[in-house]
C-alpha cells in the first residue's frame, strides 16, 4: 500500500488551490492512497468548486450551521477531524490557507501525531486581528506543520524568522495559478458571454468585498464610493458578485440596488469568475486570492484593506493598497481608467507567486519527505 495522503478542506478558496493538488496526487496511484474530506464550512459555496474540478470528497462532514461562531465552528471542525483520523490514520494531512478549517485540522492531526503539510504557509500582516480571524489561523497552523509550503521566498523569510527549521521550509508557488491557468483554458461560460454583452464596450470594474473585517462602516464606505463612481463615470461598468453572507448583502443592496451601470450578481463559478476577472479593465478587491490571479492575468488589482499578507504584488507594482475612503476609491480607480502610464505600469502580468507548476513541486516533496 502506498502512501495514504489525507486533504482537508472547507471553503470555496481553499477548494480552488485544492484542486491541483489533488489531481496531482492521483497521477501516483501505485505510490499515494489520496482521501479528500471536507468540512463544508461554506457549504453552497464550495459545492460550486467541487463541481468545477469534478472532485467527489471521500469523507463529508457537513458542519456548517446557520449563524455559526468561531468557537462553535473549531469545535465541531476539530471533534469531526479527529474521528476521521482515527478511522482513515493518514500518513500526512493536507491543509491550505488560513481558515478555522485549516486550524482545527491542524490541531486535530498534532493531537494524534499526524504530519500536517500547510500549503500557501508563511503569509503575515503582522496584526493579529486583521484578517481576522485567518492572521492567527495560519500562525497556528505553520507552528504545527510538518512541512510549509511557502509560496513564495518572503513568506518562506517569515517562517525562518518565527523560528521554523529550514528543512520544513519549500518555496513552491502558489497553486492558484496552476487552478487559474487552467480555468482561463476553458471555454468561456455562457453567464460571462451574456454580461459581457450588456456592457456595450464599456470599461469593466470587477469588485469583491467580503470580509470579516471590512464588515460595517468600511463596506458602507465602499459602496458608497462605487456609487460616486458609476454615477461621475457614465462609459464604466460596474460588477459586483455578492457575497452570500447578510452581513455583506444587506449594506451592498441598500446603497447600491437600482444604479445604473453596477451588476449586483450572484456569486459565480470559479470557471466564470476566472472567466469575468480576464475581462475586467480594473479589479477593486479585499480578497487574498484575487490578490494573487489578478496579476497573472495582467490585471491591476486596488486591495481595499489596511494591510496586505501578500506584499510581494505591491511591490512588484501591480496591486496598490487602498484606503476605505469612498473618495479615495474613486481617485484610484479613475486614475487606472484615464492614466495610460499608471495603467501600463500596473498590468504588466508579472506574477509574483507562481508558475503554475506548484502543485507538481508539493507532490514530489510529499513522496520524498514520506517514502
Amino acid at each position: 500500500m502506498g502512501i495514504r495522503i489525507l486533504s482537508v478542506f472547507g471553503t470555496r478558496p481553499e477548494a480552488i488551490k485544492m484542486a491541483p493538488v489533488i489531481w496531482e496526487l492521483q497521477k501516483y496511484p501505485d505510490r499515494i492512497e489520496s482521501r479528500v474530506c471536507v468540512t463544508a464550512q461554506h457549504r453552497e459555496m464550495l459545492d460550486q468548486v467541487l463541481g468545477v474540478f469534478r472532485i467527489t470528497p471521500d469523507i463529508d462532514l457537513n458542519l456548517m450551521q446557520p449563524a455559526q461562531t468561531l468557537p462553535e465552528l473549531t469545535t465541531r471542525v476539530v471533534a469531526g477531524i479527529t474521528e476521521v483520523l482515527e478511522r482513515e490514520r493518514p500518513d500526512c494531512v493536507l491543509v491550505q490557507g488560513d481558515t478555522t478549517t485549516v486550524m482545527a485540522t491542524a490541531l486535530a492531526a498534532f493531537y494524534r501525531k499526524v504530519p500536517v503539510g500547510h500549503i500557501e504557509a508563511g503569509l503575515r500582516t503582522y496584526d493579529r486581528y486583521s484578517p481576522f480571524p485567518e492572521e492567527i489561523n495560519r500562525r497556528i497552523t505553520d507552528v504545527l506543520a510538518t512541512f510549509c509550503f511557502a509560496p513564495t521566498r518572503a513568506a518562506a523569510e517569515a517562517l525562518r524568522r518565527e523560528g521554523i527549521s529550514d528543512r520544513d521550509i519549500y518555496v513552491t508557488g502558489n497553486t492558484v495559478i496552476d487552478a487559474l491557468l487552467w480555468a482561463v483554458r476553458q471555454p468561456e461560460p455562457p453567464d460571462v458571454a451574456k454580461l459581457a454583452s450588456r456592457l456595450d464596450g464599456q470599461k469593466l470594474v470587477l469588485v469583491t468585498a467580503h470580509r470579516r473585517e471590512n464588515f460595517g462602516a468600511p463596506l458602507e464606505e465602499i459602496c458608497l464610493g462605487l456609487r460616486e463612481l458609476a454615477r461621475r463615470n457614465p462609459q464604466i461598468a460596474i460588477v459586483y458578485p455578492v457575497h452570500l453572507n447578510p452581513n455583506v448583502q444587506e449594506p451592498v443592496h441598500r446603497i447600491l440596488q437600482g444604479e445604473e451601470r453596477i451588476y449586483l450578481i450572484s456569486p459565480l463559478s470559479y470557471l466564470s469568475f476566472a472567466h469575468l476577472m480576464n475581462r475586467a479593465d480594473v479589479i477593486l478587491t479585499d480578497s487574498g486570492g484575487i490578490q494573487e490571479e489578478a496579476p497573472a492575468l495582467g490585471k491591476p488589482v486596488l486591495v481595499v484593506r489596511e494591510e496586505t499578507e501578500r506584499p510581494e504584488a505591491i511591490e512588484a507594482g501591480v496591486a496598490k493598497l487602498v484606503e476605505i475612503d469612498a473618495h479615495v476609491i474613486v481617485q484610484e480607480v479613475e486614475r487606472l481608467l484615464y492614466d495610460e502610464q499608471a495603467y501600463r505600469q500596473m498590468a504588466n502580468a508579472v506574477s509574483p507567486f507562481g508558475d503554475g507548476h506548484a502543485a507538481e513541486r508539493i507532490v514530489r516533496i510529499l513522496l520524498e519527505r514520506l517514502k
